[in-house]
């Protein structure tokens, strides 16, 4: 792979009760387990920040493919839900929705187009066989 940028965070503290900064600093939080979790909540935790970062990235994933197919996706949002939950093996997994809403597409095609940036967005890329990712086009 041709890399062609690095990101680096760290995480301190209790882990999910702790803290994260990214190396150039833009990045600077408290990390908190959630009260679903038994936690005390009050701060961002893992999961939200990988739903965000899987919408921004499948987002971008959307607009190149719309870009180089010729189609309107003004108005086109992705909302990411991430599941955490324990495996049979007694482990813990994740699970992902995508909801995408592109406005100005009939459905047949909004369905092609998220089933194309599916195909080349890294998070996509990188959670394909992993994590159950649910596509739905609304």
């Amino acid at each position: 792979m041709n890399v062609l940028y690095t990101a680096t965070a760290t995480a301190t503290g209790d882990g999910r009760n702790g803290h994260a900064t990214s190396e150039d600093g833009t990045l600077d939080l408290d990390l908190r387990l959630p009260t679903a979790m038994g936690g005390p909540g009050g701060a961002t935790n893992p999961e939200q920040l990988f739903a965000v970062g899987y919408a921004a990235c499948f987002h971008s994933a959307l607009k190149v493919v719309a870009g180089s197919d010729k189609l309107d996706v003004i108005g086109s949002e992705v909302s990411a839900s991430v599941g955490i939950g324990t495996l049979d093996n007694g482990g813990f997994g994740l699970q992902v929705e995508l909801d995408v809403v592109v406005p100005n597409l009939d459905r047949a095609s909004a369905e092609a187009l998220v089933a194309k940036a599916h195909q080349i967005c890294p998070y996509s890329n990188a959670t394909r066989g992993n994590i159950d990712v649910k596509l739905t086009v609304i």
